[in-house]
């Protein structure tokens, strides 16, 4: 997505949504949805992986969201303008939650108060603390001022990870209450989720399935198998190695878009990693087109530098393949570390996922030819969410996204001077990156954020807080009669569930 100050502010006169009197017949029917695991918290802040997402986006909507073509849409506002070049006025539709009471503009400030408070585990806290104030001067109006200009202030409430709950529901660091398409309904630790659509959801006729039942299949190709067998209707991360059968099948479909990569994170606190020279040796020993061979069976392609899609207007060619594979440059950047013979480290993945795994073994397998020696650390995802969020390792595989489809959506993943996460690499400070990403959205016109994240681009090669190593396709399998739901497109991918209120059967 290009974005300006054009673009940004002709989403505000974007139309409510289009409603219908009546909820469509096939609102008898539950959805039956395969998860890759079990989210290991429902928590609406707290970020604990894509399952968990999913989960949360049935629940939960913020005041923006993503639409079937990626793009910022409507959600709780209906629409939003800039007031100056720091404050933003939202306008909220009418909208309940799901204990029965109105949306207001109290709720959306409580709400980001409580992801911007001191000590918050918040995945956004540190972006919403960029906001100076927020006045409220009627139910359905909230001004937000920023501490400096924020054209990506829509983009960032866009993500499922700044939910608006209802004031006072998620005391306690608890679920709150929501006011997404569906409600809780049951649950049953490890195994599955259920939820039941509400009626009072702000799109008319919506959601259009009775409710969805969430089923965690952390073996892929169980998950596979379900769908076959029409135990589910509809799985995520079909496994590379499945997504030719299938296609193959009568009864089902596969949808698949582009945008999630495998990347390599690092600790530079303690371990061998505190040394960039030996960052920068491991990107440039591996040979990444097995790895999209290995773990994509070829449904994807090798990445050799800093993640940003080719596709986007901000890409450029002659960065694109700073880390090709060259084992005589590895070996002489060990050589000046100190450590020529090569040394000994852990890396962390989990065996939950294949692509996890057979990403993390080719990894293993390139390293020994230069004489780095790697154990493999394979735990269960939820021990893998953990680990990474605390950076109790030494390297780790990443498989994740940008936020959204600007650059500045892939600040999550490159800013170490953000709070640690799971999604990006622990005790490496990048203070010039950070105030590159500060500037980037700050800035409106295109061919000035274009030259700020060339400078950003740049940084990021130098300073290696993130490896590249391979661009993957990431497809939901379903069956045929499915419509309203579709994969979506780069950064907005793992946000996909977002569409799920308008999933029907014909």
């Amino acid at each position: 997505m290009i974005l300006t100050r054009r673009s940004l502010v002709a989403a505000s006169a974007l139309l409510p949504f289009v409603t219908t009197p009546l909820r469509a017949q096939s609102a008898a029917k539950v959805l039956r949805f395969g998860l890759s695991s079990f989210p290991p918290s429902l928590q609406p802040w707290v970020h604990t992986g894509t399952a968990a997402l999913t989960a949360k986006l049935l629940m939960y909507r913020g005041l923006t969201g993503f639409g079937p073509d990626g793009e910022v849409r409507p959600e709780l506002a209906e629409s939003w303008t800039q007031d100056g070049p720091t404050a933003w006025i939202f306008k909220l539709r009418e909208a309940t939650f799901h204990n029965g009471k109105p949306v207001t503009s109290e709720d959306v400030k409580w709400s980001f108060e409580q992801i911007a408070a001191p000590g918050s585990t918040a995945h956004f806290r540190s972006e919403m603390s960029n906001i100076a104030s927020m006045e409220t001067p009627d139910p359905r109006t909230i001004r937000i001022v920023t501490k400096a200009p924020i054209a990506t202030l829509p983009l960032w409430l866009a993500s499922p990870h700044t939910p608006i709950v209802s004031k006072g529901s998620n005391d306690g660091g608890q679920m709150g209450v929501g006011a997404g398409p569906f409600m809780m309904k049951a649950q049953e630790r490890g195994v599955s989720i259920e939820v039941t659509a509400f009626d009072k959801y702000y799109k008319k006729g919506s959601p259009k399935v009775a409710g969805v039942r969430l089923v965690a299949y952390a073996d892929e190709n169980l998950r596979v198998a379900a769908l076959q067998a029409g135990d589910v209707d509809l799985i995520e991360y079909v496994p590379w190695q499945h997504m030719g059968a299938v296609e193959k099948d009568a009864k089902l479909k596969l949808d698949a878009a582009d945008g999630p990569f495998m990347a390599l994170g690092f600790n530079g606190g303690s371990g061998p990693f505190k040394d960039v020279r030996l960052r920068h040796a491991v990107a440039h020993a591996i040979r990444r087109e097995e790895i999209v061979e290995a773990a994509f069976f070829g449904r994807g392609r090798p990445l050799e530098g800093v993640p940003i899609a080719p596709s986007s207007p901000y890409f450029d060619a002659g960065r694109a393949k700073v880390w090709a594979y060259n084992p005589d440059q590895a070996k002489k950047l060990m050589a000046e570390a100190g450590v020529p013979k090569g040394f000994s480290c852990t890396l962390l993945s989990t065996a939950q996922y294949g692509m996890h795994k057979s990403t993390a073994e080719v990894v293993q397998a390139h390293l020994s030819e230069v004489g780095i020696d790697v154990k493999l650390n394979l735990p269960d995802w939820a021990t893998r969410v953990d680990l990474g969020n605390k950076g109790q390792y030494e390297f780790c595989v990443q498989g994740t996204t940008a936020d959204n489809n600007d650059p500045d959506g892939l600040a999550p993943i490159l800013d170490g001077m953000l709070p640690p996460s799971v999604s990006r690499s622990a005790n490496i400070p990048t203070p010039e990156i950070h105030d590159l990403f500060a500037k980037g959205r700050a800035e409106f016109d295109l061919a000035k954020r274009k030259a700020i994240y060339a400078d950003l681009e740049k940084s990021a090669i130098a300073l290696a807080p993130l490896v590249g190593l391979a661009w993957r396709s990431q497809g939901y399998g379903m069956v045929k009669n499915l419509t309203g739901f579709k994969s979506l497109p780069g950064g907005a991918n793992f946000f996909s569930a977002y569409l799920l209120d308008e999933a029907a059967f014909t």
